[in-house]
């Protein structure tokens, strides 16, 4: 079944989108299957991020953002006016490329979310704050230390409890923005094994400029060039035989 026969998790339809008098995006029409990882690839400065952060409308907080063409999560429009930026956020999760933990405890960093969703039972935030560090391959390192400042942990730790907020959250999409581009070699490994682990019932965007990373751990790759959409498909056959001239000259490092 191809993505365009299934519902797509995420969608864009004719996206053109910038700032102020710049075109970032220009026209990118694109289909994200669900529970699987798709990777956003291109050279610096390709639109990669802004196209990651319309699908939660982070680029709104920007001066003179505008955009035009269809967003779509889950076959609706991230502006439906009935569909406020909070369950937006809920649904489809963000990880900036450089961790940003609350000054917080760990638990009160995975629970934030569902604190200021309003959920007060005692029993639903444990079993929340515990399957959420279990999920993102942190609870086994931590769990001695609930309390212990977020501050305190390692760069890879502190990307990884980043995971475990959003998914306290419960979301269907992770957006993650280079996630690994400020870690050592182990914990970017530690870091690919949690995401590839999350892909079975969670939709993950991945944007990279690692394209061995994207190589272990997306099903499909998007080459973004200059604002367009290049080339889409999986993730093997985009590597070992694109259809496109500026694909293979882009993958085989002929420039990027």
């Amino acid at each position: 079944m191809t993505v365009a026969a299934a519902a797509a998790a995420l969608s864009t339809r004719d996206l053109v989108a910038g700032f102020g008098e710049t075109e970032v995006l220009k026209g990118i029409t694109l289909d994200v299957a669900p529970r699987t990882i798709t990777a956003l690839i291109g050279p610096s400065g390709c639109g990669k991020s802004t196209l990651l952060r319309c699908f939660n409308r982070m680029n709104d907080h920007h001066p003179g953002f505008f955009h035009r063409g269809e967003v779509l999560v889950d076959e609706r429009d991230v502006y439906d006016p009935a569909w406020s930026l909070e369950a937006l956020r809920f649904k489809a999760g963000m990880v900036f490329q450089k961790p940003n933990p609350f000054p917080l405890s760990i638990a009160d960093n995975v629970l934030f979310g569902p604190t200021i969703a309003g959920i007060k039972d005692k029993r639903v935030l444990e079993e929340t704050l515990v399957h959420s560090l279990q999920r993102a391959n942190l609870w086994g390192e931590v769990k001695d230390s609930l309390g212990r400042s977020a501050l305190e942990l390692s760069g890879g730790q502190q990307q990884r409890l980043c995971i475990a907020r959003c998914l306290a959250c419960a979301p269907d999409i992770l957006l993650l923005d280079e996630p690994a581009s400020a870690l050592d070699p182990i914990a970017t490994a530690k870091l690919e094994e949690t995401v590839l682990e999350l892909a079975s019932d969670v939709t993950v965007l991945l944007v990279t400029h690692n394209l061995l990373q994207a190589g272990r751990v997306a099903a499909r790759t998007a080459f973004l060039y200059l604002g367009t959409l290049v080339e889409v498909g999986e993730t093997s056959r985009v590597f070992s035989a694109p259809r496109e001239r500026l694909t293979e000259e882009y993958v085989t490092g002929r420039f990027g």
